[in-house]
C-alpha cells in the first residue's frame, strides 16, 4: 500500500510513501463519525527521512497532515558509500523488533512493507532487514525509526574517542593478526 511520490519545494526534492490510511469511527449520540488515519513516510534519498501521523474527516486532509509532521521530524542516519548501513542494528519499541543488516553492492532492498518504505526514502540501496515480533505498520516503523538513530559512523565513533577512523580499523584488524601468530 506504499505509494511513492516526488515533491518539488524549495530546492529540495522529498519523496513521500503513503504506508497506511485506516477508517477509524468516534461513537457519537446518534451514530458513528468515521475518520480517516494516515501514515506516512518523508526523505530526501540522501540520509534524511521522518515519519508522521494526521487523522482527518477525509483521506486527503490525513495525508497532508501526516506529510507535513513527518518533515518536521526529519532526522539524519549515516550511510556507508551513500548506498548501505555502516554497521547491523537492531531496534524494538513496543512488540516491533526489527533486525537491519548491511549488504554488499547490487543486494537491493530486501525488507518487508513499512521497513521496505522507510528504507526506500532514506535513500539506502543495498541492505538486508526482518521484521521481528509485530506486523502493525505504527510500532515496526517505530522500531525501524529506533534502530537507525543508533547507528554510528567511524567517523563519528573516532570522534567522540579523540582518535583517527584509521586507528579504530587497525584495533579490528589486530586481535586478527594475534591470533594468526
Amino acid at each position: 500500500m506504499a505509494r511513492g511520490r516526488s515533491e518539488d519545494r524549495g530546492g529540495d526534492e522529498l519523496i513521500d510513501k503513503l504506508v497506511e490510511i485506516n477508517r477509524v469511527a468516534k461513537v457519537v449520540k446518534g451514530g458513528r463519525r468515521f475518520g480517516f488515519s494516515a501514515l506516512v513516510v518523508v526523505g530526501d534519498g540522501k540520509g534524511r527521512v521522518g515519519f508522521g501521523t494526521g487523522k482527518a474527516r477525509e483521506v486527503p486532509e490525513a495525508v497532508r497532515k501526516a506529510t507535513e509532521q513527518a518533515k518536521r521530524a526529519m532526522v539524519r542516519v549515516p550511510l556507508m558509500q551513500g548506498r548501505t548501513l555502516h554497521h547491523d542494528v537492531t531496534g524494538h519499541f513496543g512488540a516491533g523488533r526489527v533486525l537491519m543488516r548491511s549488504a554488499p553492492a547490487g543486494t537491493g532492498v530486501i525488507a518487508g512493507g513499512p521497513m521496505r518504505a522507510v528504507l526506500e526514502a532514506l535513500g539506502v540501496q543495498d541492505v538486508v532487514a526482518k521484521s521481528l515480533g509485530t506486523s502493525n505498520p505504527h510500532n515496526m516503523i517505530k522500531a525501524t525509526f529506533e534502530a537507525l538513530t543508533s547507528m554510528h559512523s567511524p567517523k563519528s565513533v573516532a570522534a567522540k574517542r579523540g582518535k583517527k577512523v584509521a586507528e579504530l580499523a587497525r584495533r579490528r584488524e589486530a586481535p586478527a593478526e594475534a591470533v594468526a601468530s
